[in-house]
């Protein structure tokens, strides 16, 4: 991300501007997270360039409705937690574009998911503990899933992956 002050930063980026878009393959990256995760929300990001710089780098924003906002749940829609914007995923070819974040998702072990959990303010989810275990448990199995929900979403009607070959 880039001070405002010192360059410009965008919630939209054009499509004739995605070829300057520098950290475009982050898209199917953070789309195995979201998957993960169950974002209900569709995937948002800003767009940030330095005065001085030709090319633009995505930040990915708001996870808030990750875990299906505050229901701790999951409603794995093909859609969901996929950017508005199909152009962003064109360059797709196959499971080696969402790595390495697939690969960690799916060898992540249950205490280094705990590990994280830790971090969170017990404010942040209302002193229920067993709520929390029970989101880490779904985390750790939904590992397996990942692959599946990725491939609903390439299956589905957007076509977001036009270049898939695998």
């Amino acid at each position: 991300m880039v001070d405002p002050t010192e360059g410009s930063v965008f919630d939209y980026l054009p499509e004739s501007m995605m070829n300057r878009l520098r950290n475009r393959q982050d898209f199917a990256r953070v789309l195995a997270f979201d998957k993960w995760t169950g974002n209900a929300d569709g995937r948002q990001a800003v767009f940030s360039k330095a005065a001085n710089k030709r090319f633009y780098r995505a930040t990915f924003i708001d996870q808030g409705h990750c875990f299906n906002a505050g229901e701790w749940d999951f409603s794995d829609l093909p859609l969901r937690g996929a950017y508005a914007r199909s152009r962003v995923y064109a360059q797709v070819t196959g499971w080696d574009d969402f790595e390495p974040t697939l690969s960690r998702i799916e060898e992540i072990d249950l205490a280094e998911i705990w590990n994280i959990a830790r971090e969170i303010p017990e404010e942040w989810y209302q002193n229920h503990a067993e709520a929390l275990s029970h989101l880490i448990a779904s985390l750790y199995q939904r590992r397996a899933l990942v692959r599946d929900l990725i491939t609903a979403f390439r299956k589905s009607s957007r076509s977001p992956f036009p270049n898939w070959t695998e």
